[in-house]
């Protein structure tokens, strides 16, 4: 008897996950809730445990590949010696054209531009997302989809921050004090390679980023604060979804998050700064040196709180939002999404979706 494991789909709008850290081996005894693996997207990170107790058989993933949701992932027996059920040859002339080759990740419209080319899939790299602009370019011609180099062993601990200005230069100390990755470089599409900044080495552009992937780094932090902006920074984490990278939240060791404070992937929370019980910070989001997120406070995605910011409790800040520094927000207000509050402002009742709210202000006013 067996049970099979298949991949989870962790988000909707995401069916490939990274098989960021692997637990079990062919052979091992599981119990029931023992962790079989560990599954990254670029918005959620989430533990595959085991719902029955057996042994494992026919493990199909190594640690850093890439998975689809519904694929198997493994068997769970009664006996390490039970052999998986055999998969009937498939005759090349009875095989299924709209099949998506196993490891190949490529977006939906990619994938009908390329039926409706005759585009045999099997010639597409695996690894980095396929997109329709990347397609159209290797269909003309160019090296947007040139084959791939072999790829390497997934490094774990690898890491690179994707902008060397003042908030990559923050990233770089706030890594160096937590020192759990080992920092391999910056990325900067206008800074020249070969230059470093605070003594770490400047790589190239996005154009790297496939190099980097093939030499086994997968883990990124985004270092464009895009304050004058939110679009660059939001561009940034697409970049670097579509070349295959997650973007794990890093939290400076002397900021304070509360045991049942929730903190969604790419979240960066810097030294000093306080979130408090029960809160919820959004993908993305920047909680900067001493803001204080108070209890029961829900952050969307790709939120800034900037340094000094004191946000009092069940406060709800919609996607994209600014809080200028020294801002205070009080209790139970809701600030819009893509709402501006101003350095040094008081908000006392609710802001609505992209308002700017002046520096120094009593809103409202």
């Amino acid at each position: 008897m067996s049970i099979q494991i298949r991949v989870p789909l962790l988000n909707t709008n995401e069916p490939e996950a990274l098989l960021a850290s692997l637990s079990i081996s062919d052979g091992q005894f599981v119990q029931v809730g023992d962790i079989l693996c560990t599954l990254e997207t670029t918005k959620s990170t989430a533990e595959l445990t085991a719902e029955d107790e057996g042994y494992v058989v026919g493990l199909r993933y190594a640690q850093g590949q890439s998975v689809r949701a519904g694929e198997l992932f493994c068997y769970l027996a009664d006996s390490p010696d039970w052999s998986p059920p055999q998969e009937s040859a498939v005759d090349p002339g009875d095989r299924d054209t709209g099949a998506i080759p196993h490891g190949l990740r490529i977006t939906q419209p990619a994938l009908q531009s390329a039926r409706e080319t005759g585009l045999d899939l099997d010639l597409l790299p695996t690894g980095p997302l396929v997109t329709e602009r990347t397609l159209k370019t290797y269909l003309a011609g160019g090296k947007g989809l040139s084959p791939s180099a072999p790829e390497a062993d997934f490094d774990a601990d690898a890491l690179i921050i994707y902008g060397g200005g003042g908030h990559g230069k923050s990233l770089i100390d706030l890594l160096r004090a937590l020192n759990t990755y080992s920092l391999k470089g910056v990325l900067d599409d206008g800074i020249p390679p070969g230059e470093t900044i605070m003594g770490v080495p400047v790589l190239g552009g996005r154009e790297v980023l496939k190099d980097l992937y093939n030499q086994g780094v997968r883990r990124a932090v985004n270092a464009v604060g895009g304050v004058g902006d939110i679009a660059v920074r939001v561009d940034v984490f697409q970049w670097l979804a579509g070349a295959g990278f997650v973007c794990p939240g890093v939290v400076h060791p002397s900021a304070v998050v509360e045991p049942g404070a929730s903190l969604a992937p790419g979240v960066q929370v810097f030294p000093l700064a306080y979130i408090g019980s029960e809160v919820q910070v959004g993908f993305g989001s920047i909680v900067n040196t001493s803001a204080v997120v108070s209890h029961e406070c829900v952050l969307g995605d790709y939120t800034n709180v900037s340094p000094g910011a004191l946000l009092a409790g069940g406060v709800q800040v919609g996607n994209a939002a600014l809080i200028g520094m020294g801002v205070t927000v009080n209790l139970h207000v809701s600030i819009g999404a893509g709402a501006r509050i101003g350095n040094g402002a008081t908000v006392k009742e609710d802001v609505p979706e992209n308002a700017i709210v002046r520096a120094g202000a009593v809103w409202p006013e």
